[in-house]
């Protein structure tokens, strides 16, 4: 479980909130359950090295504020348009019992043990992220999806994963495809036999003529041919 320290911010103006984030600092805000919402400020530093982790979104982070520990769920975190840095995080209380809604990041493990990718199989993944409703203190980190033995043609479906009690997809009625393995997309082709080539050679040469020779047409004219019709010239009297 990841570990966030933050401090209680009084920031009342847009300048307050400025100034905080000039110093390294992003302003966030704890709420839900019966406790009253929290004004906080975390680290930029830690925050961004939590962000690039996969999963954020769906993982429990325990924030210590001022010196008392709490469990929260990060629920949407905003960015600068332009330099595309955090500007704010709401984070969302871990009360026990209370269902939410989460997107989950599906994982494929054992790669390397399935005969299906071997030769040459392609992972279509239909989906990457899975939406469940589950207890904020049931939420899983990942859904583990494993391909040992995994041949051409078979199918994942959320039928086939097990998750625990309490734990359901958002999507109802029916059983939803996660990935599939398909054939090669791109079949290589065989290479031509030598003997067909030389044959192939022998048929182009079998009348011992130049396929590049043309013979010339009837009635064409050769260089040096008068024109039918040319009137000869005379000679140029020397005066």
């Amino acid at each position: 479980m990841n570990i966030l320290e933050a401090n209680i911010r009084n920031t009342k103006s847009k300048g307050d909130v400025k100034s905080l984030r000039s110093k390294g600092n992003i302003p966030a805000i704890i709420y839900g359950g019966s406790e009253q919402n929290e004004k906080i400020s975390v680290p930029k530093k830690i925050l961004k090295s939590l962000l690039d982790k996969e999963g954020f979104l769906s993982s429990i982070i325990t924030l210590s504020v001022n010196g008392k520990s709490q469990n929260v769920l990060p629920r949407e975190v905003e960015y600068n348009i332009l330099s595309d840095e955090p500007t704010h995080v709401d984070f969302l209380r871990i009360v026990q019992g209370v269902k939410v809604r989460i997107e989950v990041p599906v994982q494929f493990i054992n790669h390397e043990t399935s005969p299906g990718l071997k030769r040459g199989g392609v992972l279509n993944i239909v989906r990457r992220k899975i939406e469940l409703k589950c207890p904020s203190d049931k939420i899983p980190e990942s859904i583990v999806i494993n391909l040992d033995g995994v041949d051409i043609g078979e199918s994942f479906k959320i039928s086939s994963v097990k998750l625990e009690q309490g734990v359901t997809p958002t999507i109802l009625g029916r059983d939803f495809v996660i990935a599939t393995l398909a054939a090669p997309t791109v079949m290589k082709e065989p290479e031509k036999p030598a003997e067909a080539e030389t044959e192939e050679g022998v048929e182009a040469t079998a009348d011992g003529k130049d396929a590049t020779e043309v013979p010339a047409a009837d009635g064409e004219k050769k260089e040096g041919d008068k024109k039918e019709g040319e009137e000869k010239k005379a000679p140029t009297e020397k005066k």
